[in-house]
């Protein structure tokens, strides 16, 4: 267009120098008609006319050329950019340069194409902001079209459909045949919700949430399936509710408990002179229930309180030879030559409740072992997965025993509160060693041992 509008230009700009021309040719055969013979005028007319159209023709190009030159390559290169504009180019720079109107419409131009640059880089860098936290998620995210074709995932939804590999272009259906059962199904359904996934090498299963969403872009539907591991926080709130139901229950208890121990004292006191055995035997009977249910109430508020763990730098070694002064076990394999950070109270409690379990078990003292060592890759029998099947550094800790193992509904039963399979168990022996390994961001699971008896695992993040 712009090069249309300066043709016109400069087509006027020559008829203009013509009919210029051909005005001041008709006078100066005006003149001569009046001065000349007409036989001589005739001829001289028409020499003339001719002579004098093709030097105005020239002299008008001439003029328009020279005119019109910076105006055209100006037009050029606005029309060059806003072409390039129109293919997402936002890269050329017209140098300003004609009359100050031109130079104005080269300014604006040159405005608009550092601002869109800036625009774009903004967008740029805001995706791929967007894209790095996507793919960080632990959440399994999933983009499909209305042919349920994989148009987008992020690193979890790779590990967990196709152990890492890319999955981008492939049909939905097609990843399903390689996954578990359960997945498939929760998957094939088109409402989302809770199901379970079961892991091999783990005892215990894992709690999915599945969701969907669908939206229009582009004039085409597209269908988002998210899925989140829901294990720890279930396991966390379920936990909050145990400790609030104790919480309520060890007020209700003290309130109770408190008064009959003073009214047993006050009973000995008004009774002691008339030495009765009976009525001695009935108040030792009170105080010594009374007692044994202060000390319960006492176990169970210890679990519903237990503090935020204090982590410090500890020695392997040094932990190690102060459970050697309560249990009898065996080290297996070197420690670790890096300190480990926690709180050392705590952590002594949970391995010294592992080490009794052990020694509980029926296993024989020569069986009980413990060994500590860093997580590793290429050991399967010592490493830390996560959601997505990557190993994590950290510390393994395992506590092993010859004992008679436990069946799988006990496996499954026995990190929660109040389950005991001890008749005179409490049942928060191994909940309470779960919250504190948890509070230190860790993990604790048990395992039947492929011979005999039961194996703890224990892992801990690396500092």
């Amino acid at each position: 267009m712009a090069l249309f509008s300066f043709l016109s230009l400069r087509i006027k700009l020559i008829l203009g120098a013509v009919f210029a021309s051909q005005v001041g040719t008709g006078l100066s055969l005006f003149v001569m008609f009046k001065m000349t013979q007409p036989q001589t005028f005739i001829a001289a007319s028409m020499f003339s006319f001719v002579m004098i159209f093709m030097l105005a023709a020239l002299f008008a190009w001439v003029i328009s050329y020279y005119a019109t030159r910076t105006l055209a390559t100006s037009l050029n290169a606005l029309e060059v950019g806003l072409l390039n504009f129109k293919d997402n180019d936002f890269s050329v720079t017209i140098p300003a340069s004609g009359e100050p109107q031109l130079q104005s419409l080269i300014e604006l131009f040159n405005e608009s194409a550092e601002t869109l640059r800036q625009e774009r880089q903004y967008i740029y860098q805001r995706e791929l902001l967007l894209d790095k936290v996507i793919q960080s998620s632990p959440n399994v995210m999933l983009l499909l079209d209305d042919d349920q074709r994989i148009i987008y995932a992020n690193d979890a939804a790779r590990h967990l459909l196709n152990q890492g590999n890319h999955i981008n272009g492939f049909l939905l259906q097609e990843m399903m045949d390689k996954v578990s059962d359960e997945l498939s199904s929760a998957l094939s359904k088109p409402k989302g919700g809770l199901f379970t996934l079961s892991v091999e090498g783990q005892d215990e299963d894992e709690t999915w949430h599945l969701s969907r969403g669908q939206f229009l872009l582009n004039g085409q539907y597209h269908h988002l399936v998210l899925l989140r591991q829901m294990t720890h926080e279930l396991n966390r709130q379920e936990v909050a509710v145990w400790k609030k139901v104790i919480r309520i229950i060890s007020h209700e208890l003290n309130n109770s408990v408190a008064p009959i121990a003073s009214m047993v004292n006050s009973g000995r006191m008004l009774t002691k002179d008339l030495n009765d055995p009976k009525l001695k035997m009935i108040f030792d009977t009170i105080e010594d229930r009374t007692s044994h249910l202060s000390q319960f109430i006492f176990s169970y508020a210890r679990f519903a309180k237990l503090p935020l763990p204090k982590k410090e730098r500890v020695d392997w070694r040094k932990l190690v030879d102060q459970l050697g002064q309560h249990y009898q076990f065996t080290l297996l394999g070197e420690l670790p030559s890096d300190s480990g950070e926690f709180d050392l109270i705590q952590m002594e409690q949970v391995l010294l409740n592992l080490l009794k379990n052990a020694h509980e078990s029926g296993s024989k003292i020569a069986g009980v072992s413990l060994s500590i060592e860093a997580s590793s890759p290429h050991n399967a029998n010592n490493r830390a997965l996560d959601s997505e099947g990557r190993v994590m550094s950290g510390t393994v800790i395992e506590v092993k025993d010859e004992g008679s193992g436990m069946p799988a509904e006990v496996l499954k039963q026995a990190l929660l509160p109040f389950y005991s399979t001890k008749q005179s168990g409490t049942g928060l022996g191994l909940p309470l060693c779960r919250e504190i390994i948890e509070a230190h961001d860790g993990r604790i699971s048990l395992h039947n041992r492929d011979d005999m008896g039961l194996c703890v695992r224990v892992w801990l993040p690396s500092v």
